[in-house]
């Protein structure tokens, strides 16, 4: 049997866990510093090692960039339908870093994002993911930076461990982060201008799901049809410069893609934070998969309908439709996850005015803190962490709505 001194510090550390008070100023600003330190001491590591454009471990620096620079790469040379065919897309990133045994990344975004990717493919390869990381993350500083003001915000915002995945993966989500928070900010104020923004979302399709819902049933058409309009204009763009037959090429492609990179898993289920990669972790059949996801989506769109029609505060809403963007697509890796940084900086901005309730702190600081462990986790023990986490800040956010539920709902300005 336990003791009586061991169950006297369980029952003071589950009450500290309760109080939340342990996370003190002066803790959230020593542990970021130490974060980011940490992440500069890494990617400094991962430059020295680096032979050219190479890792050390044979990987592109900003690895998942290689495939924007190279679908790029092929549409100034006229030939942006061959992105989307997969021996030709290797070939071109083989010959890009002169290596022949070069990892695969393939390119599977909507002929909007070659836009973006030819303009980059203008410049070298390395000066290229320097750009692209240094005028993307400002934009997602700038977007938490309007949630709160409160003078961590930049320090946390840098220290959330998915920003480190996202930089040393090349990766947009932090283009994503501003345009979905800076598109929630403008809702209210500027309606079109935040339709534009959703529109331009639309370069990561899977992320979308739920703004229709949330913009048609609370009424918001001025936003709805700015977003159509964006998004109905960048195909007209794109079919002008690209031509159809890279559109053709891009909706052929994507069974292809769904096949070997959702189902089949070969970029690693560990890496994808979805109720259906959990399910095929744990060696469930790909139509049990798409049902137990389908049951997810479903479930959270039902909830988030409930909660942007209530009086619940906006700030909610927003981190409500947030978190379950995520839950919302099969196809979510840890990076972006990168989506929770906004989520939890509304719902603590709430939090911070009217009380955290119970665990609620320490909920969001491993919430914060779970990005950087969720690959290795869901490798080691099977555990889906990257989702238990996102599931676990959507019912805290629900809770605190139905708790705030007859006070009235308030726009940003």
């Amino acid at each position: 049997m336990a003791s009586y001194p061991s169950l006297a510090r369980a029952a003071t550390s589950l009450h500290v866990l309760r109080r939340g008070d342990w996370l003190s100023s002066a803790r959230v600003r020593n542990y970021s510093i130490l974060l980011i330190a940490g992440y500069a001491i890494a990617i400094a590591a991962i430059l020295a090692t680096a032979h050219g454009a190479v890792d050390y471990a044979g990987r592109p620096l900003g690895s998942d960039f290689s495939d924007v620079w190279s679908a790029g790469q092929l549409a100034l040379q006229g030939a942006p339908a061959s992105a989307y065919d997969p021996s030709v897309q290797y070939a071109a990133q083989q010959l890009a870093f002169h290596r022949s045994d070069i990892p695969y990344y393939g390119w599977a975004y909507p002929p909007f994002f070659l836009l973006l990717a030819s303009a980059l493919a203008l410049l070298p390869y390395v000066v290229a993911l320097a750009v692209w990381q240094g005028a993307t993350v400002p934009l997602y500083l700038a977007a938490l930076r309007a949630i709160s003001r409160r003078r961590e915000t930049l320090l946390l915002g840098l220290a959330f461990p998915a920003v480190f995945l996202g930089v040393t993966h090349g990766q947009n989500g932090f283009l994503t982060v501003a345009l979905f928070a800076g598109g929630l900010l403008l809702l209210d104020r500027r309606p079109i201008l935040a339709g534009i923004l959703f529109g331009l979302l639309t370069y990561k399709p899977q992320f979308g799901l739920f703004l229709p819902l949330v913009l048609a049933v609370t009424g918001r058409w001025k936003t709805f049809g700015s977003a159509a309009g964006t998004a109905a204009g960048l195909v007209v763009i794109t079919i002008g410069l690209f031509g159809v037959e890279t559109w053709r090429a891009f909706l052929d492609s994507i069974a292809g893609t769904r096949e070997v990179f959702l189902e089949e898993g070969q970029t690693g289920f560990q890496k994808i934070q979805s109720a259906f990669a959990a399910v095929r972790s744990w060696g469930g059949s790909v139509p049990l998969a798409y049902a137990v996801q389908s049951v997810v989506t479903v479930a959270a769109g039902v909830a988030l309908t409930g909660l942007w029609r209530s009086k619940a505060d906006f700030r909610l809403k927003a981190a409500g439709l947030l978190t379950a963007s995520l839950l919302a697509t099969p196809y979510c890796m840890d990076y972006d996850l990168l989506l929770l940084a906004p989520a939890v900086a509304f719902l603590a901005e709430l939090a911070r005015e009217r009380g955290f309730r119970p665990y609620e702190a320490s909920f969001l600081a491993l919430t914060f803190i779970a990005p950087i462990a969720t690959r290795n986790v869901a490798k080691l023990t099977l555990i889906p962490l990257g989702l238990l986490v996102t599931i676990g800040l959507f019912i805290v956010i629900l809770r605190h709505a139905f708790a705030t539920a007859e006070r009235p709902s308030e726009g940003l300005v």
